[in-house]
């Protein structure tokens, strides 16, 4: 599909919004809170209409509480009724596909038709996590499509498993949607080339999104799980009532990103009036950079660019991640992105 076609296409269908969760520690708080606080922004994401409620996958991280994603996927489809939840993503290299598969298969079973495994290669961690968790697994993503083959045959035995004898119970003969996350051309074409559904992860890798996008619809081919490529853009948004309130509450994640630079790994820090005076120019830069596909604004602001997003890429979908500090603020923003959403399918 070229660029032209998918911007026409996606101003005729609805575009659903989806909403991405790291279960964010902010400063003088405990992962305790913050698993409270997800599952409140996970009901109330059901009930203003965001079609999926993910969780990523992260390892020694003091600011982050998502590292077990498979027993929080839990936590929240418990405590909510029909919102899709799923993982954006499992990073398959740091485990036994076979583990995977049961896990999910348990999810499956308990959630029946709610639960989304979406996969990603990279450690989700520092090289020192990653080595700690990958010991016996291997040190990278390079064996990558072979894991997910392996996992796949659990769920389905008749596509010529190797481990026939060994079978994933619960998860054998399970329908779960596989979906192959990323921030490059990898997972792009892999996914392309097996025919299943890709995000990615634009809010932290904008400039080969484009590029990524067409390696996908490129290389796709029709297959079980999907008849036409399906893409969800990850994407940054800071909404408030007022464009001045959503710059401040941004300058949390630019804080996050500021200190992750500088080699400090710490909780989510409350929002400050002025950047200028904790970064170097170079730094700033650097930020504007790696936000420069992040929305912040009120409504409208953000509403606009939504739709600018939304005809230039083609998406199917978006999956909207934000970390803000007042958990009120969040559900603040999260309601008028629905809002937005709602709006933009309404006229579709």
């Amino acid at each position: 599909m070229s660029s032209q076609a998918a911007s026409s296409a996606s101003s005729l269908r609805p575009v659903p919004f989806s909403l991405l969760d790291l279960a964010s520690i902010v400063e003088g708080s405990t992962p305790a809170v913050s698993f409270r606080h997800t599952l409140e922004l996970a009901r109330n994401a059901e009930k203003w209409g965001y079609n999926r409620f993910w969780l990523a996958e992260h390892h020694n991280m003091p600011g982050i509480a998502s590292s077990a994603t498979s027993v929080l996927i839990g936590h929240v489809a418990a405590g909510t009724n029909s919102i899709r939840v799923g993982s954006g993503g499992i990073m398959l290299p740091n485990h036994a596909p076979l583990a995977i598969a049961e896990q999910f298969g348990t999810l499956e079973s308990l959630y029946p038709g709610r639960i989304d495994l979406g996969l990603g290669r990279a450690p989700g961690s520092d090289q020192a996590a990653s080595r700690v968790l990958r010991r016996g697994l291997g040190a990278g993503g390079e064996d990558f499509p072979e894991l997910l083959s392996e996992l796949r045959s659990f769920f389905n035995p008749q596509s010529g498993s190797a481990n026939s004898i060994v079978r994933a119970i619960p998860g054998e003969g399970l329908d779960i949607p596989i979906w192959l996350l990323g921030s490059s051309g990898f997972s792009a074409q892999l996914a392309g080339q097996l025919g299943l559904p890709f995000s990615f992860a634009s809010h932290f890798a904008p400039d080969y999104l484009h590029a990524a996008l067409e390696l996908y619809r490129g290389n796709f081919k029709p297959s079980g799980a999907l008849e036409r490529p399906y893409a969800m853009i990850g994407v940054s948004v800071t909404a408030a009532d007022t464009e001045e309130k959503a710059k401040r509450l941004a300058t949390s994640q630019q804080q996050a990103f500021l200190n992750m630079i500088r080699g400090r790994f710490g909780q989510l820090p409350p929002p400050v009036d002025n950047m200028d005076e904790l970064w170097t120019p170079y730094e700033k830069a650097a930020l504007n950079k790696q936000f420069g596909f992040a929305v912040v604004g009120d409504k409208a602001q953000v509403k606009s660019r939504l739709q600018e997003i939304i005809s230039e890429t083609g998406a199917d979908e978006l999956i909207i991640a934000s970390q803000i500090y007042d958990h009120q603020d969040r559900l603040r923003s999260f309601e008028i992105i629905a809002e937005i959403g709602n709006e933009l399918r309404a006229i579709s």
